[in-house]
């Protein structure tokens, strides 16, 4: 069982919910689910399914722009990232990762960008 099956499960069965709500939900499971630690293999693995849960959600709104879809997702990436990404860290590593940490959600978000028009391809096939 992979860690962003709960979050996935919990977003997606959302009765008549929008992408804000999904986004807001995944987050939160993707909090509980990483409470214990977490390694960066599974948060790529959640960021993944939190691109793909978007995509796939944003593609029923009809009065927004593909860009501004785009740059929702990104936000939720980026919130993500700011929900769990800390427990990927060991506690020995704090100091660096202090420093770090600014560059490193830069370096997540715009891979995301490239994700996202990934996952839309392989949405709209």
């Amino acid at each position: 069982m992979s860690v962003s099956d709960a979050p996935v499960a919990v977003a997606s069965h959302l009765p008549a919910s929008g992408p804000i709500a999904r986004a807001a939900a995944f987050i939160y499971a993707a909090q509980s689910a990483a409470a214990d630690g977490l390694t960066w293999r599974e948060f790529g693995e959640l960021a993944l399914a939190l691109v793909r849960l978007l995509v796939e959600s944003y593609e029923d709104v009809k009065d927004m722009s593909g860009e501004a879809k785009k740059a929702a997702v990104l936000v939720a990436v980026a919130d993500l990232f700011d929900a769990v990404a800390d427990k990927a860290v060991p506690t020995v590593l704090w100091p660096v990762w202090m420093l770090a940490r600014p560059a490193v959600r830069s370096l997540v978000v715009a891979i995301a960008a490239g994700a996202v028009e990934q996952v839309l391809s392989l949405v709209r096939a």
